[in-house]
């Protein structure tokens, strides 16, 4: 669930606010309208540092996961250690109430824990999408420089009717990117 709700956030996020509408880098003269676009599933899809992302975030989820399990198992075994001493008649009145306040403390943990984990998590999908996004817009003004576009969106299926693919510049826009990334992970 929370790798749906992230790749969702993710593209939303990209597509949303990513570069919708840039500007250029040199002013254009009165009359004179260019823009180009690019698809940002693509990008999402060969970008190297979008797929590093997704494979933090599944790491992240998973150990988000384990903790959780592992409260839980906690959890179930002191149910079971004082359900087995309930049944047993080794408990008394006040015995039986100082295990429900654990049971209940232990309950309350295991809710905070999940609500900061969780919080942690979202925290961190944001820098890394703002990171992306950074990188991004930093390419397409470098980019723009030579190129001259008014704007330069990303397209989304349904908001835009018509796209002249002379104007895609997806294919540069991934290629530019890897290449700058390359060397930033070999630091």
């Amino acid at each position: 669930m929370l790798t749906v709700l992230s790749a969702y956030f993710l593209f939303q996020f990209l597509s949303g606010g990513a570069a919708k509408t840039l500007s250029k880098a040199k002013a254009t003269p009165a009359g004179s309208f260019k823009m180009a676009y690019f698809e940002m599933d693509s990008v999402e899809v060969n970008f190297e540092l979008v797929k590093e992302l997704k494979d933090e975030l599944l790491k992240k989820e998973q150990g988000i996961e384990q903790e959780m399990q592992k409260m839980a198992n906690n959890m179930q075994e002191r149910y079971n250690y004082y359900q087995q001493q309930a049944n047993t008649g080794l408990m008394n009145q006040s015995q039986s109430d100082a295990a429900g306040r654990e049971l209940r403390n232990l309950d309350e943990q295991m809710k905070n824990r999940k609500q900061a984990l969780d919080a942690e998590y979202g925290d961190f999908v944001m820098r890394r999408q703002n990171e992306i996004k950074a990188k991004i817009e930093e390419y397409l003004r470098e980019y723009n420089s030579a190129s001259s576009y008014t704007y330069i969106v990303s397209y989304e299926p349904g908001l835009f009717y018509f796209k002249d693919t002379a104007y895609n510049i997806t294919a540069d826009l991934v290629k530019g990117l890897n290449e700058r990334y390359k060397p930033a992970a070999k630091k």
